[in-house]
């Protein structure tokens, strides 16, 4: 199973602005039911990307200072951050390619091992 960290207001800078990865944050809450389709895409990019992007779920309900901070409107939200630039983000169900296309995280994948040539 794929690392999803938990974020709060208490240790989202540690979590994700001092991170030195990229992270993805999922901005939702437990009541919203596009919030839970947007999970299992989460997981997936997570396991995908594992080691290369750290992605990250805040609670809105639980934690209001964050979505102040980042102006979170509607949920969900994901959000792309980079180190050292600001934050970009979607609203509302994105599946995984989408995702990719949008923040163009193939260049964060990590380059798949050679397979050995076959001699004749």
């Amino acid at each position: 199973m794929a690392d999803i960290k938990v974020a709060t207001d208490a240790n989202f800078e540690q979590l994700v602005l001092h991170n030195d990865k990229p992270t993805v944050v999922d901005f939702w809450a437990t009541w919203c039911g596009p919030c839970r389709m947007v999970a299992p895409e989460m997981e997936k990019l997570a396991e995908k990307y594992a080691g290369s992007i750290d992605v990250v779920k805040v609670d809105v309900d639980a934690n209001p200072q964050l979505s102040q901070q980042f102006n979170i409107m509607s949920i969900p939200t994901i959000a792309f951050f980079r180190p050292g630039q600001q934050p970009t983000g979607v609203v509302g169900f994105r599946p995984l390619e989408q995702l990719e296309t949008q923040w163009n995280l193939a260049e964060y994948s990590k380059p798949a091992e050679a397979k050995p040539q076959a001699t004749a």
